[in-house]
């Protein structure tokens, strides 16, 4: 991480944030966006305070290609191609396929998915010209591992980066380039609580008791970004950041049988749940 010029989308807050600062205290020079401005000048002032470098920080929205090929040009005039390039900025949606809408499934594709090959297409190829190496880091979710209730939304677009990965983890290989797939679990940041549930009342009694148990077991952002860098420095391709999520993964290809038992009943509950609240 020392010396390497490190891109990071979703700076702002949350697991971005965190990468960040931690990216900086490691030696790295920082080239950082998200689409929240105040919380991005939060981010470049505290790290700068604490003598980190940041080479560049511009607000704008991932979903926006020419948006994003604006600011890679002008990261690569005046910086050349990058070392490190990091896909964490994204968001969430939860429901049923019966109260999701189109804008949500939408939502979810574009940032989560096609906001990544956005930076992907702007600052992958110049790394290959350049010869040098380096590593690509996209966030997907425990969601792009397994198949969680209410999640078909949010999983189209984190199994779908999950895809991007596992191809490029083998195409950029010849050049020197590792990719690493990050796949949390419950972590704690304002994206948790702000995850849209739709249809959904929030305020339910119900709903408040499997949130509460859901942030009950979630991690700290600083915890994953810790991961993240220690994942990179190892050259793991998938990164966990806690332990029921790799051993989720590892029991749904071992034993895919009671795997799918499981995930039944967990989908009934949900919609029991549901309907529950609507009753």
């Amino acid at each position: 991480m020392r010396d390497a010029k490190v891109l990071i989308t979703g700076a702002a807050s949350g697991i971005g944030r965190a990468t960040a600062v931690a990216a900086a205290k490691a030696g790295g020079q920082l080239v950082l966006t998200d689409i929240n401005a105040a919380g991005l000048d939060e981010t470049v002032a505290d790290i700068r305070r604490d003598g980190g470098v940041v080479l560049v920080a511009q607000a704008f929205d991932i979903t926006d290609f020419d948006a994003v090929t604006a600011f890679a040009e002008k990261v690569h005039d005046a910086h050349g191609s990058l070392d490190i390039v990091m896909n964490v900025a994204g968001t969430s949606a939860w429901g049923t396929v019966e109260n999701l809408e189109h804008k949500h499934w939408r939502r979810m594709v574009d940032v989560n998915l096609m906001g990544p090959i956005h930076v992907i297409e702007n600052f992958v190829p110049p790394m290959v010209r350049a010869g040098k190496g380096g590593s690509l880091v996209n966030v997907s979710s425990a969601a792009g591992l397994l198949a969680l209730p209410w999640h078909a939304a949010y999983s189209a677009s984190k199994y779908g980066i999950r895809g991007v990965s596992e191809v490029l983890r083998f195409d950029l290989d010849q050049h020197g380039i590792s990719v690493h797939l990050v796949v949390p679990g419950a972590v704690d940041t304002p994206l948790v609580h702000s995850v849209e549930l739709v249809g959904v009342d929030r305020e339910s009694p119900r709903i408040q008791r499997l949130t509460q148990s859901f942030t009950k077991r979630a991690v700290s952002p600083e915890h994953v970004a810790s991961a993240i860098l220690r994942g990179v420095a190892r050259n793991r391709f998938l990164i966990y950041t806690s332990f029921d999520i790799r051993f989720g993964y590892w029991w749904a290809r071992k034993f895919a049988l009671p795997y799918e038992i499981v995930m039944r009943r967990a989908s009934a509950r949900f919609s029991r749940l549901l309907a529950a609240q609507n009753s």
